[in-house]
């Protein structure tokens, strides 16, 4: 802990002396109010003075703003991932307490795609591993970004499937009340609220929630989340921001689900009652934008967080379990408690310019971030559920260095090529306090290069595409199985990409083909007796992405959308020839919206194909209480969500929504159990601004 703390000291100091630097200039009370005063590290943006007809990314880029957000009436981040091509998700439970998505064929129980908040990495370890444990809430998120091919080059680690950032909202002035209420006796209260100062340069807010609920099947959770800005514009064309939030979560959920002939009685009980999963996380970023020039802009972002998860699940009598036909528990438990910190800082330079003759952007970015984690195994009782003796105790850290550069060229008025570079550097270390504080460490370095086109056929119409290699490190827990230096690569791919998008009239589109070629799978055995690990197991992903919006007229339009994975299979290893788990071949929308004055609604058709629960493809779901990560088929289902809002004045808006409208009944995962879908549910809204 003392290299972490040693570590954020020097953020703090970094980010002090850019304050201090900026903050003894003399604010401007000339610059253009209409500008945006919170800076950021924008993961969709547009930089740089080419020619804007010609667009800035050069893989598919998917961003659903607030007005839509505010449609679709989201309890969780994963109600709009599922509605985005590219994107499965695997929901454990109705708000999405943890993080579970998969793009382009990518498992959906794993994370090889980056997820971001502003910008900034919130999944709780990127090398260190448990990167599920914690998921933004979607009460705080003003937009999402879904950023896919050769343009996610740009971040790292973890882009194989792609980057998804949650930009966060920036309060108005003034003050608004969101109050929600709905079935399993949900409860819902959110405050955004901020201000300027008298010359328009300055700004502070807050967005606080609280939501509490019984559950459905009884998952109950109690959540508090609140986040602070902060910003100003100062002289020499410089601005600043902060960001401090603070979440907490206690939630009956767990790992168990329901025994198959339980769910086929159409049982809705909670299988692990007395399981607690416990989230905390702490954070603050702080971001400084400095205009140079007309032509190069330099941002630095300085960020921390801390979270903590400690989960208590109470151990199972099989033989007992097998007989009953649900689980049954002892009086046993254990509580496998983890925390994890991060302290990191990132700059950015971009440039526009002349390169041989052509109009040119180019950006240039460093990254250095730590990680640690402080991971418990308690062993206890039902007598004294929260204490107990510590059995295994045992820190993993990961010092990591990144470096990109970027060159977008405009070869012709509607041709640009961009290739980049990026490089990733990482060590990683494991010490396990209860075996003598014994030690192992690895290193790795990934050189990763790409290059992406676009080419305008028209005004309306672009083709694009691109190739690069991206990469997800193996975590500590595997690369150093065993206390042993497993020599293990990142899991690398070459992504390609190639599509087409446009509009016409009432008419927008786009058609994606991608293919994968994951050519380093982490998997298990070695021939060494040393090793558990080894470098193998190819797998392939090829498919289609497709969108198609259009205008019917009347106050009706549509927007549907389909994603084809024709192959996501394994390539070599014992798996051969099976496909990948949670990747199933077809996931498809369509909405249709319906706007008259103020009165808008949505009805909205999500279906997604069949797909396996393991890799083996076993497809019949067992019906004992065998131990370990089920697998079996999980069969295809559709589901509908009616969402309306009425906008009663400028300052109130009714809403409400029935999801699940059939009340169809249908499996999203398998994990020591079948996990249900949210049966049908109502839920009713106002928003008030003062």
């Amino acid at each position: 802990m003392q290299t972490t703390r040693s570590s954020l000291s020097l953020a703090i100091t970094l980010a002090l002396v850019s304050l201090n630097t900026v903050a003894e200039q003399q604010a401007s009370s000339e610059k253009n109010k209409n500008q945006t005063i919170m800076p950021a590290m924008e993961v969709i943006d547009v930089f740089g003075n080419a020619n804007s007809v010609i667009l800035n990314h050069t893989g598919s880029v998917v961003v659903v703003n607030r007005q839509q957000i505010e449609k679709i009436q989201p309890l969780s981040t994963e109600d709009i991932l599922r509605r985005i091509p590219g994107i499965n998700t695997k929901s454990e439970e109705e708000t999405s307490i943890v993080a579970n998505f998969g793009i382009r064929g990518l498992s959906a129980s794993e994370s090889k795609s980056l997820m971001l908040e502003d910008g900034v990495p919130v999944a709780p370890g990127l090398f260190i591993g448990n990167e599920r444990y914690y998921n933004p809430r979607i009460q705080r998120i003003e937009r999402v970004e879904v950023l896919k091919g050769s343009s996610s080059l740009r971040y790292g680690p973890s882009t194989i499937g792609g980057v998804v950032n949650y930009q966060t909202k920036t309060p108005d002035d003034g003050v608004m009340l969101t109050a929600r209420a709905g079935s399993f006796n949900m409860q819902e209260l959110s405050l955004e609220a901020g201000g300027k100062n008298a010359s328009g340069d300055a700004f502070a807010g807050i967005v606080a929630t609280h939501a509490s609920s019984d559950g459905f099947m009884d998952k109950g959770y109690e959540m508090t989340d609140v986040m602070a800005k902060a910003g100003v514009i100062l002289s020499n064309g410089q601005k600043i921001g902060i960001k401090i939030s603070r979440y907490e979560n206690d939630a009956d959920i767990s790992y168990r689900g329901l025994l198959k002939d339980d769910y086929l009685a159409g049982a809705d009980y909670n299988p692990g009652a007395d399981d607690n999963f416990l989230t905390d996380r702490t954070a603050f970023d702080i971001n400084h934008e400095w205009n140079i020039s007309s032509r190069a802009t330099l941002k630095t972002l300085v960020y921390w967080s801390e979270v903590t998860r400690d989960y208590w699940r109470y151990d199972v009598d099989t033989e007992a379990s097998n007989a009953a036909g649900r689980w049954v528990y002892e009086d046993t438990l254990t509580g496998n408690n983890r925390s994890f910190d991060r302290v990191g800082i990132e700059t950015r330079l971009t440039l526009d310019h002349q390169l041989f003759g052509m109009t040119a952007d180019s950006e240039f970015g460093l990254r250095f971030m730590q990680e640690e984690s402080n991971d418990t195994r308690i062993r206890a009782t039902r007598a004294a559920d929260r204490t107990g003796i510590n059995d295994r105790h045992r820190i993993d850290s990961a010092d990591s260095f990144a470096a990109h550069g970027q060159t977008r060229i405009e070869v012709t008025e509607k041709f640009a090529v961009t290739p980049g570079l990026r490089v990733e550097s990482y060590e990683q270390k494991r010490v396990i306090l209860t075996e003598n504080n014994s030690t192992a460490k690895t290193t790795n370095t990934e050189v990763l290069p790409g290059v992406g086109v676009t080419y305008n056929l028209s005004d309306s119409a672009q083709v694009y595409g691109g190739v690069y290699r991206a990469f997800s490190p193996a975590s500590n827990g595997v690369a150093l199985d065993g206390l042993t230096d497993q020599d293990l690569d990142g899991e690398r791919s070459t992504n390609y990409e190639l599509g087409l998008r446009g509009n016409k009239g009432d008419i927008n589109y786009e058609v994606a083909a991608f293919a994968m070629d994951f050519s380093n799978q982490v998997v298990t055995g070695n021939s060494d007796p040393n090793l558990s690990q080894s470098n193998g197991g190819e797998t392939e992903h090829l498919g289609m992405e497709f969108v198609l919006g259009y205008v019917l007229g009347s106050g009706f339009s549509i927007d549907t959308n389909a994603t084809w994975v024709s192959t996501s299979e394994f390539k070599s290893g014992e798996n051969q020839g099976n496909r990948l788990p949670y990747a199933p071949k077809l996931v498809a929308n369509v909405i249709l919206n319906y706007q008259y004055e103020s009165l808008s609604t949505a009805l909205t058709v999500h279906h997604r194909g069949e797909q396996y629960g393991d890799a083996s493809n076993t497809e019949e779901i067992p019906t004992d209480a065998a131990g370990g990560i089920w697998g079996g088929l999980l069969p295809s289902y559709t589901v509908l969500d009616l969402t309306a809002q009425y906008n009663v004045a400028t300052n109130l808006r009714l809403f409400g929504s029935v999801k699940n409208l059939t009340d169809k009944r249908y499996i999203t995962g398998l994990r020591q159990g079948i996990y249900v879908g949210p049966e049908r549910s109502l839920e009713v809204g106002v928003s008030y601004k003062f």
